[in-house]
């Protein structure tokens, strides 16, 4: 999962991107809300953390424009205290859910499952393709009524987006722009490397499930035979 934070307090904001990338999260932070906008339009996003008050644009004109445009991504927005009669404006113009600061961080991380849960309805913690199973509860690999492997951050994120939309080839561009963001240095090759790594994984647990090359495009994890 992928979370954009639009946080303008430097010190708040960095300290969240810590707890988050803790917590095998990826996450990117800006600071402004001109930012905010540009970014949460990529569509690479699965939750963004929208604070109200923000430089250049507030956070109620880009929820507002996010949802004109028809998209649906969950917004948590965060507010001050006193900042009711925009919390208000924030739910009527489509934000999921919202905090009042200051809060509690395991809170905030509960309702950010929640919201990434309910983007696809029912988003469940263990998936099985095959004889592979993915459980994110603890980020590991296993061959079903067999042994697991635990995965590193970077293999877990990016095997977790093919185990999503299995049987589809997902582009390298994409697997950057999700796991790295979109503004990284990141090239194929970063991608190769941690493809490799999870094949490695994989043949370890000697399943059929595989994942298959798509010369030039990208990668899909299929069944076996």
């Amino acid at each position: 999962m992928r979370i954009l934070l639009v946080e303008d307090e430097v010190r708040l904001s960095q300290a969240l991107v810590e707890i988050f990338q803790k917590n095998r999260y990826g996450i990117d932070a800006v600071y402004t809300g001109p930012e905010g906008l540009q970014y949460a339009q990529s569509g690479i996003y699965d939750v963004v953390i929208l604070d109200i008050m923000l430089p250049g644009m507030d956070g109620i004109s880009i929820l507002r424009a996010l949802r004109e445009e028809k998209n649906q991504v969950p917004v948590l927005m965060l507010s001050a205290k006193d900042e009711v009669q925009d919390r208000v404006k924030g739910l009527d113009f489509g934000a999921d859910d919202y905090m009042t600061k200051p809060f509690s961080t395991d809170e905030l991380l509960a309702r950010v499952r929640a919201l990434s849960r309910r983007k696809t309805d029912v988003k469940e913690d263990i998936i099985t393709i095959g004889d592979l199973t993915l459980n994110k509860n603890n980020c590991e690999l296993q061959k079903v009524g067999g042994e697991a492997i635990k995965l590193s951050l970077k293999e877990f994120q990016i095997i977790d987006l093919l185990f999503e939309n299995p049987h589809q080839i997902i582009k390298k561009e994409r697997i950057i722009e999700k796991i790295w963001g979109g503004d990284s240095d990141a090239e194929y090759n970063n991608v190769e490397v941690y493809i490799s790594f999870i094949r490695k994984k994989i043949e370890q647990l000697k399943v059929k499930t595989q994942i298959r090359t798509a010369r030039g495009i990208g990668y899909s994890l299929e069944e076996g035979k």
